[in-house]
């Protein structure tokens, strides 16, 4: 087993896998196995991946899911099977840079050294956001967004997630926490969901330079809008946001049902009240929201809370 499974989810990709395989194979770092979990495509994306499996047997798995089970339990399903030390996550259409990996294992061994290994880590990196062509659109996945990464405490990643689930590497620790538990059925993302156990058990790390051209295009199931196109979809679509909050309290009040019991006091008690403010009056809400520092990234966006919550 190699130190390092990069699992990579794919559904009708053959546009750009072939592209993005690539970019993994001229890796730095090659002490590493893709683990590639098909979704159900139709297109021609399992024969290419069955030809690079038939090129590096030793390097490639290729597995077809049964049944579809969606973006994030395609995720979430393919790291519960993993047993590495260390688990990274690819899309099917982005780019990477040759340094990715090494960059991201050197900010997890330190804080392995730092934290030991029995403690569970995420480390996350930026991402230069380009077009369908690869022409750069911005720098920085979170300066195009106006958010910090730097906010990945607990109550903050409860109302907003941070980590580009692209960019994320998990230590065992951290895997094992999730496969002792039966598999969410609730989170939002599977970034997000690693984001919440790392928060609360352990530490995240940001690294903070951009180690892969993230790609945006009409098919991407999650990708960049930039600032001014958020604010006019949530502007344009209150109830929408209405509807995520309420998906945002679902989460944490299943990350209670499945971990509760092994969380600190201090973590039990903040996501309890987190997972409890649909259940308050409007003042009682904001109260919670502000007292415990269940923020987003901005004054705009948490004006924009505080009127809708």
């Amino acid at each position: 087993m190699s130190t390092i499974a990069i699992v990579m989810t794919t559904y009708h990709g053959e546009k750009y896998i072939s592209e993005q395989i690539e970019s993994i194979l001229a890796s730095s770092y090659q002490d590493y196995e893709l683990f590639i979990h098909d979704d159900g495509s139709k297109d021609n994306t399992i024969n290419i991946l069955r030809s690079y499996e038939s090129r590096y047997p030793e390097k490639f798995h290729v597995y077809q899911n049964e049944e579809n089970l969606g973006h994030i339990m395609n995720f979430i399903h393919a790291l519960s099977i993993t047993t590495a030390d260390y688990v990274m996550f690819s899309d099917q259409d982005d780019v990477w840079k040759t340094n990715k990996v090494a960059v991201t294992l050197k900010r997890m061994k330190h804080m392995e050294a730092q934290l030991g290994k029995e403690t569970p880590l995420a480390v996350f990196t930026d991402a230069v956001v380009v077009d369908q062509e690869l022409n750069i659109l911005n720098s920085s996945f979170f300066c195009s967004g106006h958010l910090n990464p730097c906010k990945t405490d607990l109550a903050h990643l409860l109302m907003e997630n941070k980590l580009i689930g692209c960019t994320v590497m998990v230590n065992a620790a951290l895997r094992r926490i999730l496969q002792s538990k039966p598999l969410p059925q609730k989170a939002r993302f599977h970034d997000w969901w690693l984001a919440l156990i790392a928060a609360s058990f352990g530490k995240i790390g940001y690294v903070n330079e951009g180690t892969l051209l993230y790609r945006q295009h009409g098919g991407n199931v999650v990708g960049d809008t930039g600032f001014h196109s958020y604010l006019k979809n949530r502007i344009s679509n209150l109830q929408k946001q209405k509807d995520a909050l309420e998906a945002l309290y679902r989460q944490a009040d299943e990350f209670l049902s499945l971990y509760g019991d092994s969380l600190s006091e201090e973590k039990l008690e903040l996501i309890r009240h987190f997972a409890s403010i649909p259940e308050k009056s409007l003042i009682e809400r904001r109260l919670i929201i502000l007292h415990y520092g269940f923020l987003k990234t901005g004054v705009l966006r948490n004006i924009g809370l505080l009127m809708i919550i």
